[in-house]
């Protein structure tokens, strides 16, 4: 089997990349965030202060995640629920960011994500796959982008959503979970040392997807 590991911070495109390449190639997409989310999204709905060690161990051992496919599309089942309409909110998003710094919510999904690798030719993109999860991935790539160049992305996608967004806000809180993401003391967001580095600032989707593709074939 064969996993393609891109990491990178949030709203880099990570996810719509990864997605684009798995399909050209035609491996299984698995959206590690999502799976954060999904625990983050539990968390809330169950007020749980993710700073009590006790009370976050006792809720992650309550907490299931399966992982399916519809339509190519990445479904993710919590405790027998599909969330995934869910997960996409800026309130689940940051509490991800949080959350996923804790030993016990990062356990939770560890083994989860390295058995589908196992089994399948993955692309996963998270915040540690190339360092942490998949060390052993055969191409690594690190997807970045200007935190204002990300902060305009979700800006466009939440008004074409029909939802209020300030500019100044959005890039104020990618900068903190920036900050906060590549200083957890857990598997802190880095550039694995053997990835190939890719600022999308000034990419079109199909000019990154088609790099990616190439470090894929000279690697593969």
């Amino acid at each position: 089997m064969a996993s393609i590991a891109i990491d990178g911070p949030a709203g880099a495109g990570k996810s719509t990349i990864a997605k684009m390449v798995a399909k050209k190639l035609n491996y299984i997409y698995v959206d590690t965030g999502a799976m954060y989310r999904a625990i983050a999204y539990y968390l809330l709905n169950h007020n749980i202060n993710i700073e009590n060690d006790t009370a976050l161990k006792a809720a992650c051992d309550q907490i299931h995640i399966q992982i399916c496919y519809e339509n190519d599309a990445q479904q993710v089942i919590l405790n027998q629920e599909n969330v995934t309409p869910f997960l996409r909110t800026e309130e689940t998003g940051n509490m991800a960011s949080k959350s996923s710094a804790k030993a016990p919510v990062r356990a939770a999904l560890l083994d989860l994500q390295r058995n589908m690798a196992k089994n399948y030719n993955v692309v996963m993109d998270g915040r540690d796959i190339g360092t942490n999860v998949l060390p052993n991935a055969e191409v690594k790539i690190y997807l970045t982008a200007s935190s204002n160049e990300r902060a305009k992305r979700r800006y466009k996608e939440l008004i074409e959503k029909g939802e209020q967004a300030d500019l100044n806000k959005i890039e104020a809180d990618i900068i903190e979970r920036d900050t906060r993401d590549m200083n957890r003391e857990i598997a802190p967001l880095k550039q694995a040392e053997d990835a190939i580095f890719i600022d999308s600032s000034d990419m079109s989707i199909d000019e990154v997807v088609n790099t990616i593709l190439s470090v894929v074939k000279d690697n593969l």
